[in-house]
């Protein structure tokens, strides 16, 4: 089996690669070795957001280009992604005021022609703010949810459909090089060569490497977030974020109604 691109890992990252570089014409073969989606990528937030947060550290380019593709993800699959208003109470916060109106009003102008609601203030009064901490102001703004497996699925069909060949159930075993390709051997006993490879084996990454026989002195950190599913706490479609004392912040959001 031969390709021009060659794709291991089947999360988000791997099925959106395969599906844009089949767009561009190029043959691609995407090999996942359980199921697609089956780990990091069905285990996420669920959200599609700019990354507010990151206002704070002065990475306005990425900011952007997160609200830029959050727009096209918004226009090109409506079925599995939603707009979803978000609470931001001032309740128990680190951070003035003013400074959280300004980064709300930073993220509305990088986020320049999107189709999602300007932020804007809330009074003490507003029943959004019921479910919190009595006589509460806050500041509402809009960000997006998404079936984050669905969404890897829909990429991997998409992919599929314009002439990737999508393979699961299958892991590398081992890899060599020559001056031009890769010849790359699988668990089912097949051999891909291959002009390149993406690895898009997310926290496996490094022993993805290991396996390929590529020595590298990049280190890597993994990071890890927890979600916690509880019954539905509040009514209404719209979610919160709420500020910890260390900075950090946490989101509450609903999910299929249910919790």
């Amino acid at each position: 089996m031969s390709c021009d691109l060659l794709i291991i890992g089947g999360g988000i990252n791997g099925c959106a690669i395969a599906r844009e570089a089949a767009l561009l014409g190029l043959k691609v073969v995407l090999v996942e070795r359980d199921s697609l989606a089956a780990h990091t990528s069905s285990a996420s937030s669920k959200l599609i957001h700019g990354g507010l947060r990151y206002l704070e550290t002065y990475e306005f380019r990425l900011v952007r280009e997160a609200l830029v593709e959050r727009e096209r993800m918004l226009a090109t699959a409506p079925q599995l992604i939603r707009p979803m208003a978000f609470v931001l109470p001032h309740a128990h916060a680190v951070r003035p005021r003013w400074m959280v109106r300004a980064g709300l009003y930073l993220y509305d102008l990088l986020g320049l022609g999107s189709s999602l609601p300007r932020s804007r203030g809330l009074r003490r009064d507003d029943p959004r703010l019921a479910p919190l901490t009595a006589g509460t102001s806050g500041f509402l703004y809009w960000d997006a949810q998404v079936d984050d497996a669905a969404l890897v699925r829909a990429n991997a069909q998409d992919a599929a459909a314009n002439g990737a060949e999508i393979i699961t159930g299958v892991a590398v075993t081992g890899a060599q090089r020559d001056a031009e390709r890769w010849s790359v051997t699988l668990s089912d006993g097949r051999t891909i060569d291959a002009r390149a490879i993406v690895n898009a084996a997310g926290p496996w990454v490094r022993d993805l490497l290991d396996t390929l026989g590529v020595a590298t002195t990049s280190g890597l950190r993994l990071i890890k977030g927890s979600h916690i599913t509880v019954p539905a706490l509040w009514e209404g479609d719209h979610a919160y974020i709420l500020q910890q004392p260390d900075r950090r912040v946490v989101f509450a959001a609903p999910w299929r109604g249910e919790t």
